[in-house]
């Protein structure tokens, strides 16, 4: 992608971050998106002096008919880029999407460029580079080819689309000046792609204060669910998707029903795996009210759910991006002091110590889930569990800690 010409080069004001993403709040909510926010707030407490542009024709594009071109969320500026009319073509469309964020480097005079995943957001990153001379902070939030993967049947990596996308991702990883990632696995990922460990940060997902403290009381919303006070509830908050694997917490919750164990299943979400999971609760005589599907609910009311659960199950496939991605919600559901059930993935291996914040369990066995669970129903360790996992949130994963490591490279890049 040719680079737009500037019509003259600003002199940047120091601490001034611009974030290239994909989309952002208020318009659509998703671990993408919060992310996005959280690292802005966190960022102008810090001192920072973050604005957000988000990709061209969002969201108009999308269907929600706002033309304005800022506004702001949390106190941190949105931009929007919204021409009367969008190109046909990838190329043509990133071409124009790098000449209207050009017009905003003029205006805004950025220090650092933060664009994140995917790499149409580090393409344009790169074409103002050219530019303006501005560093280019690549955050890698995810490998999308490889959830590209996840959502047909039939996909393989020797696709020419899987081996596209893969190659502009790492094209952006290897030219960015530093490069940003959630986690140890997808940080040895990028490395082995060519791009210097030294120049790859971990900024891990994370949490704010408010996260930190006792979820409300869930009596209320347990008896509003219809939830018995002695039933053991299990589940997870997120998105409904095949890669995480929520069949197999459905088959466990079948298996300890029938063995008589007093185990409710709570999941809570929409995504396009929904209609199956519920069918399939169905199938397996859970559709007396044993599966909950309360679809989703806005993040504000997510500790709300926390308060219900006793046990926050991540059941995820062992399919190569859920190997390497470490996921916000699991997360969160440690601030709330909740025990975790994973997955045995090297990325959830980063998130829970077994025995000690959770349980690591085996993916795809239902058997081995069912197993787990039991002995945590009957076991002693759950709140001690739960205590320890919101003290290694506090302690490594807020978000106050993302915005003074994003400081400091920043600052390393001489953007401070």
């Amino acid at each position: 992608m040719r680079a737009p010409l500037p019509r003259v080069v600003p002199r940047p004001v120091p601490g001034r971050v611009l974030h290239l993403v994909t989309n952002g709040l208020p318009f659509k909510h998703a671990g993408y998106t919060v992310r996005t926010q959280k690292i802005a707030e966190a960022q102008r407490a810090a001192g920072l002096d973050p604005h957000v542009v988000t990709r061209i024709g969002f969201p108009v594009a999308q269907g929600v008919l706002d033309g304005r071109r800022t506004q702001s969320v949390g106190g941190v500026p949105q931009h929007r880029l919204l021409p009367l009319w969008l190109p046909y073509g990838q190329g043509p469309l990133l071409a124009r999407n790098a000449e209207l964020a050009g017009r905003l480097v003029e205006r805004l005079r950025p220090a650092v460029l933060h664009p994140a995943t995917d790499h149409g957001n580090g393409r344009v990153a790169l074409a103002l580079r050219a530019a303006y001379g501005l560093p280019v902070v690549y955050e890698v939030r995810g490998f999308l080819e490889d959830t590209w993967l996840t959502q047909a049947p039939g996909r393989s990596p020797r696709d020419p689309t899987y081996r596209a996308r893969r190659e502009l991702e790492t094209y952006c990883m290897r030219e960015a000046d530093l490069v940003l990632t959630l986690g140890a696995a997808m940080k040895e990922e990028i490395v082995a792609r060519g791009v210097p460990g030294e120049r790859v940060l971990i900024v891990p997902n994370a949490v704010d204060a408010a996260f930190l403290a006792p979820p409300p009381d869930g009596a209320a919303l347990r008896a509003r669910l219809g939830i018995a006070p002695e039933e053991f509830v299990v589940g997870t908050v997120g998105s409904l998707t095949p890669h995480e694997g929520l069949g197999t917490l459905l088959h466990a919750g079948a298996r300890l029903r029938r063995r008589g164990v007093p185990v409710r299943l709570l999941i809570v979400g929409d995504g396009p795996e929904r209609p199956a999971l519920e069918r399939l609760a169905g199938e397996l005589g859970l559709g007396d009210g044993t599966a909950l599907f309360p679809g989703r609910v806005p993040h504000a009311q997510v500790r709300y759910f926390h308060g219900v659960l006793d046990l926050f199950a991540v059941p995820r496939t062992d399919d190569r991006v859920c190997r390497l991605v470490t996921p916000l919600k699991p997360v969160e559901a440690m601030a709330s002091g909740l025990p975790v059930a994973a997955s045995d993935l090297p990325a959830l291996r980063e998130l829970v110590d077994p025995g000690e914040t959770g349980l690591i369990i085996p993916t795809n066995s239902p058997d081995s889930w069912a197993e787990a669970i039991e002995k945590m129903i009957y076991g002693r360790k759950r709140s001690e569990w739960g205590a320890a996992a919101r003290e290694v949130v506090a302690r490594d994963r807020t978000w106050t800690r993302v915005a003074e490591t994003t400081r400091e490279a920043y600052r390393a890049l001489g953007c401070v």
